[in-house]
């Protein structure tokens, strides 16, 4: 992010409007859009943040057919259902629009034709399948079959959403009509569109090269593309639903879904400014340097933003500026398995919001954000964040400091008395972190910004703990208390202003508690240290900031939608499994035949490799390393996992001293049942080789990042 720029512009992928969208696609575009734009606009910065469903092409037009419904009912119908949904869960677009509208058929139609004019459309002779059975030309995702890259069964004919390999219908092998579900499919020739990316490499390379800031996943995706080197890429369609093509021998055509989407961003600014009363205001957000635009998208979505709607830009030489900002993002999945919509696999945004509060998902999301390498939604951590993080950490935090104001103070902040060390030592945590979440969310690490504050969320409730306002007003030392519960107070606002991006309900509602008038969402960052007048009054209604997720509930919704993380759950709470699942555990094992020793030894060596699997295995970096008191082998070591920062008891001690491990890389498990060693928590455990006397521990033959799986 510049400080040279003036003002900023944020986009996120445009979801197709055939379904509603799944949490891989709210975590991978929207939400973290959504959040850039809520952060920005509390700096005071100029945004404008746009969206819209993406109607056009063959997603929308199989949609309707299986809905049986015309296709343009059925795009109305899923845009306002998506709207609605995301509105839902706060996201907080300045416009979320569409691309069925005049505004992006004309622009669209305009940059085509400036691309002809400047000659970067070619005319060729494709071939491209052809169903006899429904007498019909089978375009992208008409057609289904064999992804000839990577053999994955389900690839479309326009892309493989395993490897993520553009592709055509005829690549394809085993090719089946979506229609009629048949393979009788012949090749025919046909006269197409084409963008002439050949002639535009140097220039879009150039581009890209000069944002080596990018994250890896947009840069590998981008430069494995340039290093194939560019061929020309079709923008011309057989079917009836998108924009149609403005050229003499195309006009019973229209425009690849791919082509006019990306323009959809700048139809949506345009129809926004139409809003506003400026049918101009668009253009400094587009045809300035001076405005920063970041794109939001998954790692399917790369090329189309660093390759072809670039190359349409430049191509067309009308003044248009580039991306400043492309964050792609790893994949999601589901449990260990890929969320997919047309196989209904994953949790859905609106059955998300059916089963609990936007701030859940939207907290959670973030936490396990796939920016760096792939991660998994697993019902299991979903529970234990909502519990452990908001409930215990921040929610226990802000109500334990406001019901204690209210029966010790009559529902009045307190003023502060004498400020001790550690009072002063919490304010300056609070500055602290709000310049250090504000460095991260500066550099797009959004994960790495909620694992701060979070931190800090932490220090509140040790702080609270430490000082035991109970005991001192027991003790009579009312000044303490006093104290104490106003610093707790300013943390409990600081915490609403730093979250209001993340979790802006629960912001929100902190500000209503606290009883502050001020909108919370446009408090700046570094008005965290603002304090709280004295004899201030705060709410005498409180009631917790978090309902906790009770266990059964999310086994059942494990079982329900399929999870194996719930499994382990009713492993290790029995009592609350299904009563078919009682019984089965309930039946007596059939003795085994009697097996040599030789034949034990083996059974013992071996183990199936659905158990090996269920081991998580991941790399950390070793930030601090304390020995524990009252022994001489054990460590206390504190790593950072990429998503959160974990506390691990290792037994190496006699081998290496502390200095020597903070910044290693080690491997870990990380899926170990959490355990006491000597009284202190151990969440995971190193992996070490051991050769009596010797211990050497596992280490990355490169660095890699925090969390990446070993496999």
């Amino acid at each position: 992010m510049s400080d040279k720029k003036k003002r900023y512009l944020i986009t996120s992928a445009l979801p197709y409007v055939n379904t509603v969208k799944h949490l891989g696609n709210l975590v991978s575009s929207l939400l973290p859009a959504d959040i850039l734009a809520r952060y920005l606009r509390q700096r005071g910065e100029e945004v404008l943040a746009v969206c819209g469903t993406d109607d056009h092409g063959t997603p929308a037009e199989v949609s309707a057919l299986e809905a049986g419904i015309p296709v343009e009912e059925f795009v109305e119908i899923m845009h306002k259902k998506q709207k609605d949904i995301y509105e839902r869960f706060g996201l907080s677009f300045d416009l979320f629009s569409r691309t069925h509208t005049p505004e992006n058929i004309e622009m669209t139609q305009h940059l085509f034709l400036k691309l002809y004019k400047n000659g970067f459309i070619e005319e060729k002779e494709i071939q491209s399948l052809f169903c006899k059975n429904c007498q019909r030309n089978l375009p992208d995702r008409y057609v289904v079959g064999t992804c000839p890259n990577c053999k994955y069964e389900h690839a479309r004919g326009d892309q493989c959403e395993n490897c993520s390999k553009v592709l055509d219908g005829i690549d394809l092998i085993n090719p089946i009509c979506i229609i009629c579900g048949k393979n009788n499919t012949e090749i025919r020739s046909g006269k197409h569109l084409f963008i002439d990316l050949r002639s535009l490499e140097g220039r879009i390379k150039e581009w890209i090269d000069s944002h080596q800031e990018w994250p890896k996943t947009t840069l590998s995706i981008s430069n494995s593309w340039i290093r194939d080197g560019l061929r020309p890429r079709s923008i011309s369609r057989d079917i009836k639903w998108g924009v149609p093509i403005p050229l003499d021998g195309y006009r019973d055509k229209v425009f690849y879904v791919w082509f006019d989407a990306p323009i959809g961003y700048i139809s949506i600014s345009k129809e926004w400014a139409k809003q506003q009363g400026d049918p101009n205001l668009w253009k400094k957000f587009w045809k300035e340097t001076d405005t920063y635009i970041v794109n939001f998208i998954g790692k399917d979505n790369v090329p189309f933003h660093t390759i072809t709607f670039p190359a349409t830009l430049i191509g067309a030489n009308d003044g248009f500026v580039l991306a400043d900002y492309v964050k792609a993002f790893q994949w999601l999945n589901y449990e260990k398995t890929k969320f997919s919509s047309s196989k209904k696999i994953g949790v859905f945004t609106d059955t998300a919001l059916e089963l609990f509060p936007a701030d859940f998902w939207r907290y959670y999301l973030m936490k396990i954000a796939p920016e760096r390498h792939d991660t998994d939604f697993t019902w299991s951590e979903f529970r234990d964040s909502v519990n452990g993080d908001l409930a215990d950490i921040l929610g226990n935090f802000i109500h334990r400091t406001l019901t204690f104001v209210n029966r010790y103070f009559d529902g009045k902040i307190p003023k502060a008395c004498s400020l001790e060390k550690e009072d002063k030592d919490m304010i300056n945590a609070l500055i602290d972190t709000s310049k250090k979440a504000d460095a991260e969310m500066r550099k797009f690490e959004f994960q790495r910004t909620i694992l701060t504050i979070f931190d800090f969320a932490r220090e509140c409730n040790r702080y609270f703990q430490t000082k035991k306002p109970w005991a001192d007003w027991k003790d009579n030392k009312k000044d303490r208390v006093a104290t104490t519960l106003n610093i707790c107070a300013q943390c409990c606002r600081g915490l609403a202003v730093l979250l209001a991006p993340y979790i802006p309900f629960a912001a929100e509602k902190i500000f209503e508690l606290l009883q502050l008038k001020e909108d919370v969402h446009k408090q700046p960052w570094n008005s965290v240290g603002k304090k709280i007048s004295d004899n201030h009054n705060i709410s005498k209604e409180l009631v917790p900031l978090f309902q906790k997720i009770e266990l059964e509930q999310i086994i059942k919704l494990g079982l329900e939608w399929g999870g194996e993380s719930v499994k382990e759950l009713i492993k290790q709470n029995p009592q609350l499994a299904p009563s078919e699942e009682v019984k089965k555990k309930a039946k007596p094992k059939k003795k085994k035949k009697k097996e040599s020793k030789a034949d034990e030894k083996m059974t013992k060596e071996l183990i199936p490799f659905k158990d090996f699997q269920q081991l998580d295995l991941r790399v950390a970096t070793i930030k601090s390393v304390e020995p524990i008191d009252g022994t001489k082998k054990l460590l206390k070591i504190i790593v950072d996992i990429g998503t959160e920062e974990r506390q691990i008891v290792a037994g190496i001690a006699e081998r290496y001293k502390p200095d020597e491990l903070v910044g290693k890389q080690i491997v870990i498990v990380a899926n170990l049942e959490p355990a006491k060693i000597r009284g202190v928590e151990s969440n995971g455990m190193l992996l070490a080789a051991a050769a009596d006397p010797e211990i050497s521990i596992l280490t990355p033959l490169r660095k890699v990042p925090n969390g990446s799986k070993v496999r």
